[in-house]
């Protein structure tokens, strides 16, 4: 295939498409409330109905959220409204009636017929609705200049092939960065991970033989992946594409859309910022029992596997003697295990050794919700994780959790069989593959069920 050579030296700036795209749908948001509330407010000081319940204020306030939670709820905050501004109006106007229709039915419910003047109610609608229109064509403009058409970051990798470029992308060859696509070697799935972080869309352009093997690397990476491709082949193909005129095929999505994973942030902090805090004192007594029982730090940390394959140290109360701790956590703890000591016993028994990981939550590094992270050296019987199944890399689409679907359902405690970590990654697999906000929650109800469990020791 006869492909460009030129290649970009340097890079893009990771970050900054999805920080623009952020403040783009803030200035989306706040564009249209004040639409709203001109909308809502004109039409009743002009006609005299503003010291109405549903005239004035109290229409606007009961407006906006409302509006705010049909508008997200349908799309009118997301990608595809930047690229298409129609869409984007047709989003907001929907969610605009949504809102009017439910003040209507309260106001009905609440027999307030005489605190809503209707012509009032028809000109604050169709006032909002030009507004909104109007506001929106402003803010494209904005779109247009501040984004000059690329709104997502793109990262092309190049294995044993010409160079392939477009506008504004990063290219970089796998051979000089010693980049392979090898699921068996953890340390490069991490040097991977890290490199395509902050990239929205990652296109690998290399020999077939390899596809199938590149494939596999990116629906673990959390990213929107493509292979680059002539012809049809068995990668696991899930859409079609193209880059800069040449095909290619879709073989991962980001596990969640930028406003899933805002949903699932606001969770996490919500109940770990108050949780952490009124745990302050059980902390200090835990503390103070380890360092009592036996000598050595409070903490435990080990490197753990986590979002996109990358590392991160876990944080845990230390529960064996500092002197047999298992640093890669090739041995899973037995039921009578030595190396345990007194205090160790009871906080796992308890799961009160998890605790620390709510400063993994803050730190962004680990979500109250997720597949458990593990440790490089965790086996299933007498193989490593990776080796009883490929796919075990896939369940690091999302940021690992404290808890989650596997635990609830009982899979928790040593591996001593493949099966054991199978149940395990099928569970993972099918949260992420199923998440919701109302899942997270339901997990995370359903966990106090279990924190006292006979595999836990």
């Amino acid at each position: 295939m006869d492909v460009p050579t030129t290649t970009r030296s340097a890079p893009v700036g990771n970050e900054s498409r999805q920080s623009i795209r952020v403040l783009l749908y803030s200035e989306l948001l706040i564009t249209d409330w004040f639409a709203l509330i001109v909308g809502t407010i004109v039409p009743g000081v002009l006609l005299g109905t503003f010291h109405m319940r549903y005239s004035g204020f109290g229409a606007a306030l009961a407006l906006l959220p409302l509006f705010a939670i049909f508008g997200l709820n349908n799309g009118a905050y997301t990608i595809e409204v930047l690229r298409r501004p129609h869409e984007g109006v047709r989003r907001a106007l929907m969610a605009l009636t949504l809102a009017m229709l439910s003040i209507l039915l309260v106001a009905f419910f609440l027999k307030a017929g005489d605190t809503l003047s209707r012509l009032t109610f028809i000109a604050q609608a169709c006032l909002s609705a030009i507004l909104l229109v109007a506001g929106r064509a402003v803010v494209q403009r904005h779109v247009r200049s501040l984004t000059k058409g690329r709104l997502v970051n793109e990262l092309v990798i190049t294995d044993g092939v010409d160079t392939v470029h477009g506008a504004q992308t990063l290219v970089v060859d796998a051979a000089r960065l010693k980049l392979r696509p090898d699921a068996l070697d953890p340390k490069m799935l991490h040097r991977f991970g890290t490199l395509t972080k902050g990239f929205d869309r990652v296109v690998v352009h290399c020999d077939p033989e390899r596809r199938a093997a590149w494939a596999l690397l990116l629906k673990g990476a959390d990213v929107d992946g493509e292979i680059l491709i002539e012809q049809f082949n068995e990668i696991g193909a899930i859409g079609i594409s193209d880059f800069n005129g040449f095909d290619t095929v879709l073989v991962s999505r980001r596990a969640l859309s930028l406003r899933q994973r805002a949903k699932k942030r606001v969770l996490d902090l919500a109940v770990a910022v108050p949780v952490l805090i009124g745990l302050i004192p059980v902390f200090a007594i835990v503390a103070l029992a380890i360092k009592l029982d036996t000598p050595g730090p409070v903490l435990f940390k080990q490197d753990r596997v986590g979002r996109a394959n990358r590392m991160f140290k876990v944080l845990k109360f230390r529960s064996m003697r500092v002197e047999e701790s298992d640093s890669s956590g090739a041995r899973s703890t037995e039921r009578s295990d030595s190396r345990i000591t007194r205090v160790g016993r009871f906080i796992r028994k308890t799961s009160v050794d998890e605790l620390p990981q709510l400063i993994n939550v803050l730190l962004g590094e680990m979500s109250l919700v997720g597949p458990r992270p593990h440790a490089l050296g965790s086996l299933a019987g007498t193989d490593l994780f990776w080796e009883v199944d490929q796919t075990y890399w896939h369940r690091h689409r999302l940021k690992p959790g404290i808890t989650g679907l596997a635990q609830i359902r009982g899979y928790r405690g040593a591996t001593h069989e493949r099966l054991d970590l199978t149940n395990r990654l099928q569970a993972d697999l099918e949260y992420i593959e199923g998440w919701q906000i109302w899942r997270d929650v339901n997990i995370l109800v359903g966990t106090f069920k279990v924190l006292v469990h006979r595999n836990a020791y």
